[in-house]
């Protein structure tokens, strides 16, 4: 009788822990059945305005995610560094730079092995990419050397106000005279500033600051203090924003649902393509992530993994690791991770590690060279997997980023920009699983190296508790 009492107790309570992982799986759902429902209701397609509509509660979702990121991350990392002893914040930097550089090449050198096995762009029909080029044309033609020293530069902004709302780009312009043109690297070079806040800059910013006011001791603790408050307040706006999620994800899988012209796609010759991601991703996720979570843990990761619930289905609902960034510090709040590490370690990997983008670009371009018919030497797959890698540091954290540095990957393997229009039609819902496991990487990430690091946050917890110890006692003295 005891025992089943004590079983709907115990379901009671694991519901109530996972309830908002439990409603936000079901807005996933609900969100598919609406979107094949107002499909099914509507004999003509539907137009971009309509489609706006369904959109806009999903639309007010991500703005308030987004509106979140800013001081968060800012206040975050200077809250998390400023309060590490030095040395470790530099053994923490160091731990995380050696994590998502693993991570992200073995996550090419697994996409490169899939794709060259399965060769998906082989297997095809010859009339089914025939119409295709010219379907999709990039938002401006960069070069892969562009796109690399596009990235240094974002990493030192000019004006912090201005890397709040846009961010550095290399703009090519085509000369008025061609005559000896032969490739983009000929085009007049111009610059500009697009809309889109410079994460990166900031970050990087936000380091040095976290490190100054440690350097700075007690003459800095008020500085501290500000930033320390500043990210608790936000995270406390961000667990009421979290509970809306369940309804803002059902609109934003609705209204892409209602984007798409042609689900055949899906099942038809991209499927190979589809599948061959979606099994690296998959491997990837589960594999690769786990055996490295194991190595360094020497614990396995499925009840972390459990817990990220949360964050994994708001990631694939939103296409966005920034717009995750919140829910994700959010949850390993919740699991228990010290502070201080997840606020150091999260918004560098939203930032930097695409773990699933760089898979995914590399598993692209070689698709895309198979079905132009292009042999892929030795050198044009190591030049793909660097070119990749470097690509994956460059995407920003918002749908469908990939498409974009996917440009400088195609240049590698010698192909024109507009090939990216062979794989469009199924990017959409692609994006939301790479988009997946990179928020996954980077949680596991903070797991890692909290448990590597607990150590020394102990020893940093005993030596402030001695010397809060030591200013009660001359309180005492003085009084």
């Amino acid at each position: 009788m005891t025992i089943n009492m004590a079983r709907p107790k115990k379901w009671k309570n694991c519901m109530s822990e996972n309830l908002l992982t439990v409603l936000t799986v079901v807005g996933v759902f609900a969100g598919v059945g609406l979107g094949f429902t107002l499909r099914a209701v509507k004999s003509t397609p539907w137009t971009n305005r309509e489609i706006m509509y369904v959109h806009f509660t999903g639309d007010l979702f991500l703005r308030m995610l987004k509106s979140l990121i800013l001081p968060l991350i800012v206040a975050s990392i200077v809250a998390a560094i400023g309060s590490l002893d030095l040395s470790l914040s530099g053994k923490i930097g160091m731990r995380s730079i050696y994590y998502y550089s693993t991570t992200t090449i073995t996550a090419v050198i697994l996409g490169i092995f899939l794709v060259l096995t399965i060769r998906p762009g082989v297997i095809k029909d010859s009339d089914t990419f025939k119409n295709e080029k010219g379907a999709y044309a990039p938002p401006r033609n960069i070069t892969t050397v562009d796109t690399l020293l596009d990235l240094v530069r974002n990493i030192f902004p000019p004006n912090l106000i201005q890397a709040a709302l846009e961010h550095y780009q290399t703009e090519l312009h085509e000369p008025k005279n061609m005559t000896g043109v032969k490739s983009l690297y000929d085009w007049n070079v111009g610059s500009k500033y697009s809309d889109g806040t410079n994460t990166l800059g900031l970050v990087i910013f936000g380091i040095i600051l976290g490190i100054t006011v440690g350097k700075m001791g007690e003459s800095g603790k008020p500085l501290l203090d500000f930033f320390t408050s500043l990210s608790e307040a936000m995270m406390i706006i961000t667990n009421w924003v979290i509970w809306i999620s369940p309804i803002g994800v059902t609109f934003l899988v609705a209204s892409k649902l209602l984007e798409i012209d042609n689900f055949g796609a899906l099942v038809g010759t991209l499927g190979w393509y589809f599948m061959t991601v979606l099994l690296g991703l998959f491997i990837h996720g589960f594999g690769t992530l786990s055996i490295i979570y194991f190595v360094c843990t020497r614990q396995l990761p499925f009840k972390a993994i459990s817990q990220m619930g949360q964050v994994a289905i708001t990631a694939f609902g939103t296409a966005s690791s920034s717009a995750t960034l919140p829910i994700t510090l959010q949850c390993l709040d919740n699991m228990g991770l010290d502070p201080r590490i997840t606020r150091f370690v999260v918004p560098i990997g939203a930032t930097i590690n695409m773990d699933g983008t760089a898979l995914y670009e590399a598993v692209a371009a070689i698709f895309i060279a198979q079905v132009r018919g292009i042999e892929m030497s030795l050198s044009k797959v190591i030049g793909v997997s660097v070119t990749a890698t470097a690509a994956s540091i460059g995407a920003a954290g918002i749908p469908q980023a990939g498409l974009v540095t996917m440009v400088m990957v195609l240049d590698t393997v010698g192909l024109p920009a507009e090939d990216v229009s062979l794989i469009i039609a199924v990017d959409w819902l692609l994006d939301r699983f790479r988009t997946t496991i990179n928020v996954v990487c980077d949680a596991l990430g903070a797991c890692i190296i909290e448990h590597m690091s607990r150590g020394e946050l102990d020893e940093i917890n005993a030596r402030q508790q001695e010397e809060a110890v030591e200013l009660a006692q001359l309180s005492k003295v003085d009084a």
